[in-house]
């Protein structure tokens, strides 16, 4: 009889603890305070607002954690590291890190994580949902973090500073990515072939030459590649679009990387340079393709007739042999070539200039 007393107090108890419900999601709490702060979730109340920046806030609790960001005070220290934070709960997210514990797991893809707010932004990828969208240009993204980075490139901000060199940037994973050119350090390497690599998002697009992945899809004209960045540029061919231009000359091009390349004509900088004979290139791909000249190698062959060549661009002109194509016409009497040069050649029949 005292058991059954017992239970049926513990019962009441428990019940008591639990009794306050939200209307909106049926999520209880033990207090009626809890509920209070709880229901700002759903009725969007953010009372408390930081006097510096005017961020607001449902919980005075995350008001004093946020200012400690305008103090530089981090008052909760690893004792792995010693790295400071700024919040209890996000030395317990780092400390996982030396744990290597990761309890956050994705039902999709199963890819697991060390925090929920991670699994959850993972999540995004399966869902396709982008909830932070840019107000200048409209871009979306999964994350607040990864708006607020972008929004740097509208407002020209660059708070993250290199101490070697004086390069800015828009994030501070960039900088650290770009310190590694000062270390030399390069700490992802490919387990296929070697290579190592200062960045892992440079060796993940590494390793799909090996698996021969092309994830990244042009809806105008089907062509696939590996890296989202390269199919970016890619669809410039069919908006016309050249956003970098020379300041020097004028002359636009789809890829910051040409322009970089392009100005080394006008400044005579040849930075790569053959260890076999010592001539100096503008470009590594240019270098490359020389480079063959030495090793006799001749990756690029054609189908129809079997001739190899060392260059896709003197493979894709030698090809016109084959179907007759004739894309260099002379605009003073019309006459057609297969090749720019041979059409260079011409043009001085009419200027009358020796070659």
């Amino acid at each position: 009889m005292d058991e059954n007393k017992e239970t049926s107090g513990a019962q009441k108890l428990k019940g008591r603890k639990r009794r306050h419900s939200c209307q909106q999601c049926d999520k209880s709490f033990s207090t009626s305070g809890e509920l209070k702060i709880h229901l700002r979730i759903h009725t969007g109340e953010q009372p408390y607002s930081c006097e510096e920046c005017g961020k607001a806030f449902t919980q005075s609790g995350a008001l004093k954690s946020h200012q400690r960001i305008h103090m530089g005070e981090k008052p909760y220290s690893c004792e792995e590291c010693g790295k400071a934070f700024t919040q209890s709960g996000h030395l317990k997210s780092h400390q996982l890190i030396h744990t290597g514990e990761k309890p956050y797991r994705c039902e999709e893809c199963g890819k697991t994580f060390t925090t929920s707010a991670y699994l959850k932004s993972h999540h995004r990828i399966h869902t396709g949902e982008k909830p932070y969208r840019c107000e200048k240009c409209g871009t979306t993204f999964t994350t607040s973090c990864n708006l607020k980075s972008h929004q740097r490139i509208h407002a020209g901000e660059k708070p993250y500073s290199c101490e070697e060199c004086g390069k800015t940037f828009t994030q501070s994973g960039a900088l650290k990515s770009h310190h590694l050119i000062h270390t030399g350090e390069k700490p992802y390497s490919c387990e296929e072939c070697g290579k190592t690599f200062t960045q892992s998002s440079s060796l993940k697009s590494h390793h799909r030459i090996h698996t021969g992945e092309k994830p990244y899809s042009c809806e105008e004209c089907g062509t696939t590649f590996s890296r989202s960045g390269a199919l970016k540029s890619h669809h410039r061919i069919h908006t016309g679009e050249k956003p970098y231009s020379c300041e020097e000359c004028g002359k636009t091009f789809t890829q910051s990387c040409n322009l970089k390349s392009h100005l080394r004509i006008h400044t005579g900088e040849k930075p790569y340079s053959c260890e076999e004979c010592g001539k100096t290139f503008t470009t590594s791909g240019v270098l490359e393709s020389h480079h063959r000249i030495h090793t006799g190698e001749k990756p690029y062959w054609c189908e129809e007739c079997g001739k190899m060549f060392t260059r896709s661009g003197a493979l894709k002109s030698h090809l016109l042999v084959h179907t007759g194509e004739k894309p260099y016409w002379c605009e003073e009497c019309g006459k057609m070539f297969t090749r720019s040069d041979a059409l260079k050649s011409h043009l001085r029949v009419h200027t009358g200039e020796k070659p």
